[in-house]
């Protein structure tokens, strides 16, 4: 809402190339909504507009901006640019900008960072990929436990301004082994005599450096912390990681999981940043394996064409019972997947969601059932069908066909992630469309089974 409040004052000054007052009103705008303002533009302006702001300002606005946007920023930036923005960014910003750039500005890039900041980002970028190890920051505030608090207050004075959060100080030993973690507050309000000690309680959660940023996210929601240590295989603590960038890994894990889950493979960048012909790349894949899998419910349906020529009538209902089937499907897998994601169940509760999605299906399928009975004699005596024989069993036909599609779509939505962990795949792949897909074909079967089987001898 503030960005379109001061945008067309934004563009006018550009337009007028009033730069000075631009810097004026660009001094009052959080970095964040200098960041949507320069989307829009131009790069070579977008480089002039850089010009104007303080350099930590053009640090954090290059931070806030998608990858795309930024590379093509960096292109453009002179070697003093280059060296304002990136010296001021923390250093999991700039392994997180790194990690994006083609070849031929990796160089240019790390040209321009100092030499002992170029040892650090080296050791970043040397852990796995998605580990946690490539989004902590090495700026954090440690202390001894032999230490008074009024000098741990002193050291805390003296370093925590370049440190990424003084909310939690850190306890090591002389080895750097990470012994306990203090809120700020515990050591403001303790007597400035007392020894560090006398606040541990050696009770703290830490994280690998080898751990998944997935484990971080779910560790700070756990633990509610602002921030969490991180630390090597010998217990030697060697950066923290913060609620700010465990936010942006959770927006990026979330976004990632529901386009999957949308039926395609995850974007790269921003929707709006991605290109037409990347949009198809992400889209077509899928699409293409979903039509084959339709196929088979064309096959399915080909099979049964006896049947269909025999009773017209069932194939009116044919949409209703594989979406209803689907629809199940989709409702089931989304439930499983998220449960997965937030740790509210795990791989080895399978046998209890089977019991409870074969309860669960059996209830929706029964009461959408009955509903799809009452519907089909209500709908055929409006037809103009004759209220006999034939048209009760084409109803119990439907109802049974909607109960069983339901409960086979509710286990097959549930199952089929707990199938894609066990292979260690990603259960976000279990998607609408897929399950929605897998259970058209089945339902197809069960319907028209059913339908040979009460039929037969009545309008068979």
């Amino acid at each position: 809402m503030f960005v379109q409040l001061i945008k067309p004052e934004f563009e006018e000054l550009i337009a007028s190339k009033d730069w000075v007052t631009l810097k004026e009103v660009l001094n009052d705008v959080p970095a964040v909504d200098i960041a949507d303002l320069l989307l829009e533009l131009d790069g070579n302006i977008a480089v002039v507009v850089f010009r104007l702001l303080k350099k930590p300002v053009a640090a954090d606005v290059f931070a806030e901006m998608p990858s795309s946007k930024g590379i093509e920023l960096l292109e453009l930036f002179n070697k003093q640019q280059l060296s304002d923005v990136m010296s001021n960014l923390e250093p999991d910003e700039q392994v997180s900008i790194l990690e994006e750039l083609p070849g031929h500005l990796t160089q240019r890039v790390m040209n321009s960072i100092e030499r002992e900041d170029q040892k650090q980002l080296k050791k970043l970028l040397g852990y796995p990929d998605e580990s946690v190890g490539r989004l902590m920051t090495p700026r954090y505030v440690r202390i001894k436990s032999d230490w008074t608090i009024k000098r741990s207050m002193k050291h805390i004075r003296k370093y925590g301004e370049t440190a990424e959060t003084i909310n939690v100080i850190y306890v090591v030993d002389d080895q750097e082994h990470l012994i306990d973690d203090l809120r700020i507050t515990h050591l403001i309000l303790a007597d400035q005599e007392e020894l560090v000690e006398s606040l541990m309680d050696r009770s703290f959660e830490a994280l690998s450096v080898y751990d998944d940023q997935e484990e971080a996210v779910r560790m700070l929601a756990k633990y509610d912390r602002v921030a969490l240590p991180v630390i090597d295989s010998d217990g030697v603590i060697v950066g923290i990681v913060t609620a700010d960038d465990i936010i942006d890994v959770a927006e990026e894990e979330t976004t990632e999981d529901m386009q999957k889950m949308a039926g395609m493979d995850a974007l790269d960048d921003y929707y709006s940043q991605t290109s037409v012909s990347g949009m198809v790349k992400k889209r077509v894949r899928w699409l293409i394996v979903l039509f084959i899998g339709q196929m088979f419910t064309v096959t399915a349906m080909s099979t049964y064409q006896s049947v269909i020529a025999g009773a017209v009538l069932l194939s009116l209902f044919i949409p209703m019972i594989i979406s209803s089937g689907g629809n199940s499907g989709s409702q089931a897998a989304t439930l499983i997947i998220r449960a997965l994601a937030t740790d509210d169940i795990s791989a080895s509760d399978w046998r209890k969601i089977l019991r409870r999605e074969l309860l669960s299906g059996l209830m929706l399928g029964a009461m959408i059932g009955v509903l799809g009975v009452i519907m089909t004699l209500t709908w055929g005596t409006l037809q103009g069908e004759v209220f006999d024989r034939g048209l009760i069993l084409t109803a119990a036909t439907i109802g049974l066909s909607l109960l069983g599609v339901i409960l086979f779509g509710n286990l097959t939505g549930s199952m089929l992630p707990f199938i894609l962990t066990k292979f260690k795949l990603d259960p976000a792949v279990t998607s609408a469309p897929f399950v929605a897909t897998l259970v058209d074909v089945t339902g197809i079967i069960i319907y028209f089974s059913l339908a040979i089987l009460l039929l037969k001898g009545t309008l068979l």
